[in-house]
């Protein structure tokens, strides 16, 4: 079973996919998907779109999990993610990809047993769970793997 998780946003979103097979996860992709910050937000939105369009039919998952919009004092940013997911749903939606979301406290505690660890114990427990690419990550392509592994955790037996 393939899950692809996305830690969304309309400046980089990090996509990470994985296979979960008898109970074991391996990393098969992962990448940051950066948008052009001098193009208008339609532009943005499309670049985003066409970038996961590509993704799900490479690798054909079986459900995809988000992180949860959480709410910020800056509307502008929140207005902008919540496009951005709305592009990727759409994405789900046209290729009948069933959609989850994880908040962030889900996602800890699915990765490292304690719903208020840090960002650097998800990281290293990441790192543990499943090989990373011998390169060097920005944080949305590994929370983005941190989601995928989440949703194993979280859903697989619901799709399998």
């Amino acid at each position: 079973m393939k899950i692809i998780g996305i830690d969304p946003g309309y400046d980089r979103s990090g996509i990470a996919v994985i296979e979960h097979d008898k109970g074991k996860d391996e990393l098969i992709f992962s990448c940051l998907v950066q948008t052009n910050k001098k193009d208008d937000m339609p532009v943005r939105l499309a670049s985003l779109a066409t970038e996961i369009e590509t993704i799900i039919l490479e690798h054909q998952p079986d459900f995809l999990v988000m992180e949860q919009l959480f709410m910020s004092k800056n509307v502008t940013t929140v207005i902008g993610v919540a496009e951005a997911r709305g592009v990727i749903l759409a994405a789900c939606g046209r290729h009948h990809i069933p959609a989850r979301e994880v908040g962030p406290m889900q996602v800890k505690l699915a990765i490292t047993g304690y719903g208020k660890a840090e960002k650097s114990a998800v990281e290293t427990m990441v790192s543990k769970l499943v090989t990373l690419p011998d390169r060097k990550m920005i944080d949305d392509e590994v929370d983005a793997i941190a989601i995928a592994l989440a949703g194993s955790a979280l859903f697989a037996r619901s799709f399998s």
